[in-house]
């Protein structure tokens, strides 16, 4: 969270939400700082798309990663050219923004083969053989849809563990421009609405901690796995409000609620219920807060139908719990997957065999693709929103809300 002028003059500029992680951000903050480098730079990429061009010597991105350095126009499924010239007519560089971003490509799509130099990168024993086709590169988002088959319209997914962040892939574009929301894209290039939050598990993590310190120096040694689900599962236990208490747990800044740099606080008053229970589940919808305030704004303002929500991370490890809040929370029903755990290592090899798919001549999408060849027998857990869970929530997010 070091770009904020640079996110705020581009949203400006673009009409469009520039949040301050993208990679423009990034570029733009470099040129109003002056930095030395500017004037020089070949290539702007990600780390995704920088190991890409290692292993394949070409500068080309996924259309999901793409979508996280600089607006997309869906249509052309390409960068908004609109916004490319806006962007060179501010920059006063020498190169145009276009000749130095990748090459955007969509699923199924080659990303090039794996060259001999690539090959001795990853195997300098020589074992490994150059020729090997490569997937065009995401990142955790584009990978993370794919690992919970959410990329058709009306799915989504939250990807819940040291961040948070949730995506909804959208009918229509929203009204107007949301700072706490992103638009971004799946890796086949469908519009999503996506809210990215860079706290979620760490200061769960902490007090768990804390707790087996309390047990040690009693004598008492706990395996930490089923520390963690035992505390988890005694969330279920508390009150639908959490009794009344509040915590915040942004170890870093939160640009979705407004906070600059780190906040760790639990609150309570005279009237709070302050027991174990009360206590962990407040964390839990701690958790989950600031990633709520930005989903609000997408399913309540903007009137976004969601029919069902994937989990995975940390956070879903322990049955039951992470997911009945969760489910509380959005207001709608969330699975979780046999391969929830899988991650983005997974979805990224699920695309490599889709594009060896469609080089074969396959002509399925990537939905048809994922519903046929990957998910048709795998298992899933479903919790729908209960009511009293839900009010809970709200009252809760009552709190969490007035005491920013």
């Amino acid at each position: 969270t070091i770009t904020g002028e640079a996110a705020e003059k581009l949203t400006a500029l673009f009409g469009f939400n520039i949040p301050q992680r993208w990679s423009i951000a990034h570029l733009y903050q470099a040129i109003l700082n002056k930095e030395s480098h500017i004037g020089d730079i070949a290539r702007l990429t990600t780390l995704a798309g920088y190991i890409h061009w290692i292993f394949t010597g070409k500068h080309v991105m996924g259309v999901g990663e793409a979508s996280g350095m600089f607006p997309i126009d869906s249509e052309k499924m390409d960068y908004d050219e609109a916004m490319l010239e806006k962007f060179d007519a501010v920059s006063g560089m020498r190169w145009k923004l276009r000749d130095i971003l990748p090459v955007v490509l969509r699923a199924g799509e080659s990303g090039g083969v794996l060259t001999e130099a690539g090959a001795r990168f990853l195997d300098p024993s020589g074992t490994l053989q150059a020729g090997i086709p490569v997937a065009p590169c995401e990142g955790d988002a584009g990978t993370g849809m794919v690992a919970t088959n959410s990329v058709g319209k009306r799915t989504g997914n939250i990807s819940a563990g040291t961040s948070v962040f949730a995506m909804v892939v959208l009918e229509k574009e929203l009204s107007k421009v949301y700072p706490e929301i992103d638009l971004v894209t799946t890796p086949d290039g469908a519009l999503v609405g996506m809210v990215h939050c860079n706290n979620c598990t760490s200061d769960i993590n902490a007090w768990v901690k804390l707790f087996a310190e309390v047990g040690e120096k009693m004598g008492v040694t706990f395996d930490m796995g089923e520390l963690f689900t035992k505390m988890y599962g005694i969330a279920l236990e508390g009150e639908p409000d959490c009794g009344g208490l509040l915590s915040y747990n942004f170890l870093s800044g939160e640009p979705v609620v407004g906070a600059a740099d780190s906040r760790l606080e639990v609150k309570r008053t005279a009237e709070s219920r302050f027991t174990l229970a009360n206590f962990m589940r407040m964390h839990l919808c701690s958790a989950l807060g600031a990633l709520k305030v930005g989903l609000d704004l997408m399913l309540k303002e903007e009137g976004v139908k969601v029919d069902r929500m994937l989990g995975h991370g940390g956070y879903f490890k322990t049955p039951l719990a992470g997911q009945k809040i969760a489910a509380a929370m959005v207001g709608a029903p969330v699975s979780v997957m046999e391969t929830a755990g899988e991650g983005g290592a997974w979805g990224i090899a699920v695309l490599a065999q889709y594009a060896v798919a469609k080089n074969a001549g396959s002509t399925q999408s990537l939905q048809e693709f994922l519903d046929s060849e990957i998910f048709a027998s795998m298992k899933a857990t479903t919790i729908a929103p209960d009511a009293a869970d839900v009010a809970g929530c709200e009252e809760f997010m009552k709190g969490f809300r007035a005491g920013l």
